[in-house]
């Protein structure tokens, strides 16, 4: 069977927003976004939103992790897809259920308690971190890169050990 063809998976905890999306779109010439998150894959009141803001004529689906791996080796040639997800853990959990993910473009992940600031749009914890870590031992390839136009930032930033 043919491997799915992933254009890119992107970590955003906004899904799709605004713009974004559509430039990342645009960028990779996916025709499939396909939101992966357990959450999110439960309540489809949180859909249509995001339906909304997607790129016309793009298809967009919703699945939590374990449906993602289930079945993704079923997508068509026809499929480019554009994977989005929220956490480090939910792509890792992905590769590590043998979804064949090569890069991922870290973009905007929320600050919060026991999270520090990397950039202005990406804040970690410690099991980000570890997650990036691991992600990267299995050789992704990993970008933080707030949209297609901008520079990219050294993921060294978020993996380096912290000073005590």
């Amino acid at each position: 069977m043919a491997q799915p063809k992933i254009l890119l998976t992107r970590i955003d905890d906004r899904f799709i927003y605004g713009q974004d999306v559509e430039l990342w779109n645009e960028a990779v010439g996916s025709n499939l976004v396909l939101i992966v998150n357990d959450e999110i894959a439960a309540d489809s009141r949180k859909w249509a939103p995001m339906r909304v803001a997607a790129p016309e004529g793009v298809w967009t689906r919703f699945f939590s992790v374990q449906r993602t791996i289930d079945i993704i080796h079923t997508a068509t040639p026809r499929q480019w897809i554009l994977i989005m997800v929220a956490s480090p853990a939910d792509a890792l959990a992905l590769v590590k259920g043998g979804v064949p993910i090569t890069k991922i473009s870290i973009g905007h992940m929320q600050a919060g308690e026991g999270k520090r600031p990397i950039t202005p749009a990406v804040a970690v914890s410690e099991a980000d971190v570890a997650a990036l870590k691991e992600l990267q031992e299995l050789g992704i390839e990993l970008e933080i890169r707030y949209l297609p136009s901008s520079d990219s930032d050294p993921i060294q930033l978020v993996i380096q050990e912290r000073p005590q």
